[in-house]
């Protein structure tokens, strides 16, 4: 088989593709390493809305890697970018952690509980009902709705957690009100990130570890999609079970570094 690219641009999740469990995949080192050898731009996804990029940044060189704040892009940031476009220097109700926080803050959106314009929920460890209940009222007020990313669960130690996806089910059984998600598999996020580089659809790769994330928002976003079996997606059988495929799939990072010239 040849070598598919060039690919002038690369995108990557983050949890499943170049970390596992806290620990770096073999090979992703040298793939980013790599990536800024050649000058390509990359940005490293994630639906996690909890950490700041310079978290991430801290967070993956204790694990060891060593990817830049500025080539981290979250869907706490990617929510931002969109609240900016909407509603320039607007306000909202946050629930959620400082990587929400602090992006809301960057594009000079006023946090408050007074008849915000918005309601916007992100990732937290600890939801609180008293929070829920403020964003409830408020939305039933007419705030609008918007979520960071639709993940129902979301990895712990001690195992699954409830993540966005399902505290969002909640408040929408309580107000009627559907939630607009930003993050992944929504495309605006890809279509964001290429933004931010400066990069083209047609000569960009996302790649993943999940199926109904990374890939379907890389393929409606018009990229070359890679699904890599060490995350979540670990199996062709559950590739087959779905009606849309990458157009590579490969065991790990590892095989993706040969693509690099």
């Amino acid at each position: 088989m040849t070598t598919p690219g060039p690919f002038d641009s690369w995108l990557s999740d983050m949890d499943g593709v170049l970390v596992h469990e806290g620990v770096p995949v073999p090979g992703a080192n040298k793939l980013i390493e790599k990536l800024q050898e050649t000058g390509r731009r990359f940005l490293v996804l994630t639906n996690n809305s909890i950490y700041t990029p310079n978290d991430l940044h801290a967070r993956l060189k204790k694990s060891g890697l060593a990817v830049p704040a500025e080539n981290i892009y979250t869907s706490a940031m990617a929510t931002a970018d969109f609240l900016h476009s909407q509603r320039p220097k607007g306000s909202a109700y946050v629930i959620g952690e400082s990587g929400l926080t602090t992006a809301l803050h960057e594009i000079g959106f006023v946090l408050t509980d007074y008849r915000p314009d918005y309601v916007v929920l992100g990732e937290t460890r600890r939801y609180d009902f008293g929070a829920l209940t403020t964003a409830v009222r408020l939305i039933k007020a007419g705030s609008r709705f918007i979520c960071t990313n639709p993940d129902t669960t979301g990895p712990s130690l001690e195992g699954i957690l409830p993540a966005c996806g399902a505290m969002a089910a909640m408040i929408t059984a309580a107000t009627g009100a559907e939630p607009y998600f930003v993050g992944k598999p929504n495309p605006l996020m890809m279509r964001n990130a290429l933004r931010r580089i400066g990069a083209h659809s047609e000569s960009t790769v996302m790649i993943g570890d999940r199926m109904d994330t990374d890939v379907l928002s890389g393929l409606e976003a018009g990229l070359e999609t890679v699904l890599v079996l060490s995350g979540v997606t670990d199996t062709m059988e559950e590739v087959e079970r779905y009606p849309f495929r990458p157009n590579h799939v490969k065991d790990s990072v590892a095989d993706l570094i040969d693509w690099i010239e």
